[in-house]
Order: structure tokens, then C-alpha cells, then sequence
């Protein structure tokens, strides 16, 4: 089922299968997803990571994740966009940004606690009833909906993470630090141009991230970059050099170094590797 509107507002329900695909629409604009997987034997890699998933597991994705279902019983998905619901204009009420969404270091998923299924079902039956309805309250109807499925999930993620554990002025500080290495992770490489950015000291930004998850903020930038490193050499043609280049590196000597000290492993070993995986599970000799 899907939304259009006539200022460019799409949002869309879909149920899947095993065997079935979740796309990003090109002609979208920085499309968001909810996925709520459903079944007990669901599994996904993410990338390079398999990853077990329970029953009613629901995950926050931007284009920014790469995720490929490896078993799936059957799940369901709200694909919006800007137009639709900006969540960043939202911000101060459903507080996702870097948090459900734009989160450089993990990929956002929680499971829903049993006493809190019956109110997704609700929500879920209440989206399909509004589809169906054409008439000059359905976009505001249907954002209602949406941004009351984004505030439950954003109080059972912060409830389910260390969120919680940290005051609310700092919890933004880390949220708006997670969008911005999303943003320029390419460009922007010390934990200075990031304070910068904040209007805080890269002493205060250290001494906040060491109070959520004992992660620097240096290493938010260094994880961002590896993967970005890994997802192209794994799912793109470019050259080292093109890589080198579009990452900030000033040269291939550089980026290796780099790379090899995350990974324990060069970034053309990495890439010979991954070739030769892919031709031993099809059947090919290297």
C-alpha cells in the first residue's frame, strides 16, 4: 500500500516473505524504513556480520545501512520520506535523530517487549485502515500515525540502551555528533572539526562518549570510515586509488596503514579475499 502526495509526500506499508527484496526507491530522497521481522528463525548480515534476530525485532534503516537478509519468515516495513515526515525537523519531539536513524556507530534495532506488542498490532491495523481512506485528512492523518510509531519505538530503544544512563543535554550532544560524521566522515577527519561544529570543546565531547559506551569520539570516525572502506570494496568496482581519494587519504600508503590496523588485514587482501568467497559459494575455482 502507498501514499502519494501532490508536494511529493510517499509513504508506503509492505509486507514481505522469504525470498523477497527491501529496496530504496532512487527517485527518493533520503528514504527511512522500519523493518519489524517476524519469526523466531530470522538472520541478516550486515556488512560482513551475521546477525540472529528474534521475534518482533524491529530495525531503523537509512541508505546508509546495507543489510541482506539471510533468513526471513516474514516482516513487515513503513518506508517514508522527507517530504512526507522529516525527522530531523521533528527532532525535539520524537528525539531519533543519531539515535533510531543516523547512528554512525551501530545499526539501530530493538526488540518489542511483550506488553507493548498488542499497541504495534493496533498501530499496524490503523495504517492499513487509513490507506485505504481518499479524502483531505489522510496526510495528516497518516503522519499522526507515523510519528506516534516513531515515539514508541525511540522510549523502547532508549529503554533497551545506554541512552538512559546519561543526562538529556548530553544525549543530544552525542546525537547531533552522529549525524555530523554521517554527514562528513569524508571530509572532516579530527574530533576537532566536530567540536567546532558543536560549539564544544573536543575535551567535553571525549569525556560524554566515554559516559554512553566507552567508545572516543575518534573511534566514531575511525569506525565510520573503515566501514564506508569495506562497503566499497565490497560492493563496488572502484579502484584503490578511487577509494583512497573519496575517503580524504592523501595516498594508497596512507589508507592501508589505516585500514590494515582495524582490520588486521590490507584493503586489496580484504577485496582478494571477498572475490574468492564469492567464487567458491558459486561453484568457481579462483
Amino acid at each position: 500500500m502507498i501514499y502519494k502526495g501532490i508536494n511529493q509526500e510517499f509513504i508506503q506499508l509492505q509486507q514481505i516473505n522469504q525470498r523477497e527484496l527491501i529496496s530504496f526507491d532512487n527517485e527518493l530522497a533520503f528514504p527511512l524504513l522500519f523493518v519489524w521481522v517476524r519469526g523466531e528463525n530470522s538472520e541478516i548480515q550486515y556488512d560482513g556480520t551475521k546477525i540472529q534476530l528474534k521475534n518482533n525485532t524491529i530495525l531503523c534503516l537509512t541508505i546508509f545501512q546495507n543489510i541482506e537478509f539471510r533468513e526471513l519468515e516474514n516482516a513487515r516495513v513503513v518506508k517514508f520520506n522527507r517530504e512526507f515526515y522529516c525527522v530531523l525537523d521533528h527532532d525535539s519531539e520524537v528525539g531519533c535523530k543519531g539515535i533510531l536513524f543516523y547512528n554512525a556507530s551501530q545499526l539501530p534495532y530493538f526488540q518489542i517487549p511483550n506488553e507493548e506488542i498488542e499497541k504495534f498490532e493496533t498501530l499496524w491495523k490503523m495504517f492499513e485502515i487509513e490507506m485505504q481512506l481518499k479524502d483531505e485528512l489522510q496526510l495528516e492523518m497518516l503522519q499522526m500515525m507515523l510519528k506516534r510509531f516513531i515515539i514508541i519505538c525511540t522510549r523502547i530503544y532508549k529503554n533497551q540502551t545506554d541512552f538512559l544512563k546519561i543526562k538529556n543535554k548530553d544525549v543530544d550532544i552525542v546525537r547531533e555528533f552522529n549525524f555530523l560524521v554521517e554527514q562528513y566522515f569524508k571530509t572532516k577527519h579530527n574530533v576537532k572539526d566536530y567540536a567546532d561544529l558543536l560549539n564544544k570543546s573536543p575535551k567535553t565531547l571525549s569525556n560524554i562518549f566515554k559516559k554512553l559506551a566507552g567508545k572516543s569520539p575518534l573511534q566514531i570516525i575511525h569506525e565510520r570510515k573503515i566501514l564506508e572502506a569495506r562497503r566499497m570494496l565490497r560492493y563496488t568496482d572502484k579502484s584503490m586509488k578511487e577509494i583512497t581519494y573519496e575517503l580524504g587519504f592523501e595516498d594508497i600508503q596512507t589508507f592501508s596503514r589505516f585500514f590494515k590496523k582495524t582490520e588486521e588485514i590490507s584493503p586489496s587482501e580484504f577485496k582478494n579475499t571477498l572475490l574468492g568467497n564469492i567464487a567458491n559459494s558459486s561453484g568457481i575455482l579462483p
